[in-house]
């Protein structure tokens, strides 16, 4: 599967003190680059009509690199079925060609009363047409 590709321009606003991107900003970056990979459309749509949405598990993230203030980078997704319930979101930041932040994101999804429940058929269908 060649991974989704989201570009992020890094503003100053993003930036900490020592002027590199504040490390839980990537997760803002990861969260709009899935978003992007599921289609916002159908994410509202589950969320709306079947009362599904998606939470984090888990997220592991490795940091190699900042990136800067003026920087563009790119949050390169794939998304694989871990079990009947999780699917795990590899993303990793790249400015150009080098690598700077490899990321791992476990979600699951649950319905209105916060419980548990199977990934939709329509996540699985996408999954599948675009590996």
């Amino acid at each position: 599967m060649q991974p989704r590709r989201f570009p992020v321009q890094i503003y100053y606003e993003d930036t900490d003190h020592s002027g590199v991107v504040y490390h839980a900003n990537y997760l803002k970056y990861f969260e709009r680059a899935r978003e992007h990979v599921l289609g916002v459309e159908e994410l509202v749509r589950l969320y709306r009509v079947e009362g599904i949405g998606f939470v984090v598990y888990k997220c592991e993230m490795t940091f190699k690199e900042g990136a800067v203030f003026g920087d563009t980078i790119e949050i390169r997704s794939t998304a694989k079925k871990e079990s009947e319930y999780r699917i795990v979101f590899s993303q990793d930041v790249y400015r150009g060609e080098k690598l700077l932040v490899v990321g791992a994101v476990h979600m699951v999804c649950v319905d209105a009363a916060k419980k548990l429940v199977p990934l939709p058929a329509s996540v699985l269908t996408s999954l599948e047409r675009d590996a």
